[in-house]
């Protein structure tokens, strides 16, 4: 099978020869194994089944000041210690301040620009659009967490009209990146920490639910593909996701629930994407341990299809680079 022909019959449910898999880095962790390989240009031999086509802000952040960061929607980010997305720096938007806010804008021909040369070079890759920060993030990125989280219990009509020109600016960014050849979408969107929905699952149904069905279903009426990224223990809302149009859901972590209940659950319906321990195996385990945990999730979460194997997110800076090494080998010798 090629890349393309292994993805899409293990999306549809069915088994292909070999798992599908894709692994990404932060930063530190991509100096790290580079360092281990002595090749800077290791990235581009794994045989990852994905190229990302970015939409979202984080193309397009600018240095303002030294570690300071400003992206396309004005948000600051300051960069000294996460070098990867950075922590925010300032507030555009307030309760009292939302019509002074001006939204960049959804057409302008620079969001798109690098599309094209991504697309040119994905070679049998699967095309994904990536659209990070798709609604809460953007909400709190813009207005700050705790100020997001205090709106939805005192300020609710506020929120929706917040969230509605949140909305408004996401459908209008996919309907023109659905024109692009693109296979699917990835939309990041965390609203999960480790022990459970952090707005709840009842707000989430509120805020969060109505609006990522509209956005879903703009991907779906062109025929393509959803893939969620949202990290914590958010299996509750799973059945919601997978009404809302959702395929595949990363990124399946297993530190946080129980990923092979889940699998038996809701395998025939939803894709995984994820799964190998960044929080244990890959930091705190031997070679053996990785190799051993990789091959049972082919073996149990890849059977019959319905995964793509990777880490439980990007790899992290502490992941030991000889556990790193051994995952690649187990998935690229399948």
């Amino acid at each position: 099978m090629t890349t393309r022909e292994r993805f899409f019959t293990s999306v549809a449910h069915k088994q292909p020869d070999k798992t599908p898999y894709h692994i990404s880095f932060t930063v530190k962790a991509r100096d790290r194994l580079a360092r281990f390989y002595n090749d800077a240009d290791f990235e581009s031999k794994l045989g990852n089944c994905f190229t990302f086509v970015d939409f979202d802000h984080f193309n397009k952040c600018k240095e303002v000041r030294p570690t300071i960061f400003r992206d396309w929607f004005g948000v600051e980010w300051n960069r000294s210690v996460d070098k990867d997305i950075g922590v925010t720096c300032n507030q555009p938007v307030s309760e009292n301040r939302l019509d002074e806010y001006r939204w960049p804008d959804p057409d302008a021909p620079e969001l798109y620009e690098d599309a094209r040369t991504a697309i040119r070079d994905a070679g049998d890759s699967i095309l994904l659009g990536n659209f990070g920060f798709a609604i809460f993030e953007r909400a709190w990125s813009l207005m700050g967490m705790e100020n997001v989280l205090s709106a939805m219990a005192a300020n609710k009509s506020f929120m929706h009209e917040f969230l509605d020109r949140i909305l408004e600016y996401d459908v209008r960014v996919i309907r023109n990146a659905c024109s692009l050849p693109l296979d699917g979408f990835r939309f990041g969107d965390d609203w999960g920490c480790q022990n459970g929905i952090i707005m709840g699952p009842h707000m989430w149904r509120e805020f969060i639910k109505p609006r990522i069905k509209k956005l879903y279903s703009v991907v779906k009426s062109h025929n393509k593909f959803v893939l969620i990224h949202c990290c914590g223990k958010v299996d509750e809302i799973l059945p919601d996701l997978i009404e809302c149009g959702v395929d595949i859901f990363n990124p399946f972590q297993p530190e946080v629930m129980d990923i092979h209940k889940i699998k038996e659950e809701f395998g025939a319906r939803l894709a995984f994407f994820g799964g190998i321990s960044i929080q244990q195996t890959l930091p705190f385990g031997t070679v053996d341990e990785t190799k051993n945990d990789v091959i049972r999730l082919i073996e149990t979460i890849g059977k019959n299809g319905g995964y793509v194997a990777a880490p439980a997110h990007d790899v992290p800076a502490d992941a030991k680079p000889e556990n790193v090494a051994a995952m690649i080998e187990i998935l690229k010798n399948q």
